[in-house]
């Protein structure tokens, strides 16, 4: 049987995983025992996992994610109030399909956003797509789409990710016309789409922190009710790590 034409069509119909697997089984003596069906399911199998991956590194690329952070990497051992159970339980994902929020809170340094983009890793790895956007710098950018004709497309990006981090929530004061476009984006995605927020501010303090008391009221009325909420505690990590010597 000649193989190299077969490999080289295979890699011409851009399926090179299943050329690279076809060309390791003609190399096994021991792939003689097993049926057709069997070795063709092997073919195929390899196929689906290349995609599978290339898929999940698409979907990382397009989050954006600020940290290179996976759930395994977390540190449970600090006393940071982060709990192992339900950090782990949020790792499965139902959150996402049931639409719900994540809010975390803490002081500088206690690892928040490290947290979300964690959780936002496992969401991509798991098939779900996300988006990170630290809240200051996206309000400045819709305030200039406004501007530029960019408006509506971006807030369709915004919308339709399945999970989307805004990172830094009222780390600066918001102006009536950053509520109104953050309540834009909490109404789009409530009951819609997962959102996960950060804030140095516990939750009982945001409303007293916008200007706007109404709409802090519909803002907060569409973020808490439905969301999970992890409040970090302890010294900044950041600071820890240079009094070790260690690299941020």
């Amino acid at each position: 049987m000649l193989t190299q034409p077969t490999i080289e069509k295979l890699n011409a119909m851009k399926l090179s995983a299943m050329a690279q697997a076809f060309a390791e089984q003609m190399q096994r003596p021991d792939m003689a025992s097993l049926t057709f069906e069997e070795r063709f399911g092997l073919l195929v199998d390899q196929q689906m996992t290349d995609l599978d991956n290339k898929r999940m590194q698409n979907r990382l690329r397009t989050a954006k994610l600020r940290l290179s952070a996976s759930i395994e990497d977390l540190d449970f051992r600090e006393a940071r109030g982060m709990n192992r159970s339900q950090v782990m339980s949020l790792a499965q994902n139902q959150w996402v399909r049931s639409h719900h929020n994540i809010l975390i809170t803490g002081p500088t340094g206690a690892g928040k956003s490290y947290l979300a983009c964690a959780l936002a890793q496992k969401a991509c790895r798991d098939g779900h797509t996300t988006l990170y956007q630290r809240l200051p710098r996206l309000l400045q950018d819709i305030s200039i789409a406004r501007h530029d004709g960019r408006y509506h497309k971006l807030m369709a990006q915004i919308a339709k990710c399945e999970v989307l981090v805004l990172d830094d929530l009222l780390i600066s004061p918001l102006s009536q016309d950053d509520q109104r476009e953050l309540l834009e984006i909490v109404e789009e995605r409530y009951d819609r789409k997962a959102t996960i927020i950060t804030s140095q501010l516990p939750i009982k303090a945001w409303h007293d922190a916008m200007q706007d008391p109404t709409l802090a009221d519909a803002i907060l009325d569409r973020l808490v009710h439905n969301a999970y909420k992890v409040e970090l505690k302890g010294e900044s990590m950041r600071k820890k790590r240079t009094s070790l010597g260690l690299k941020q």
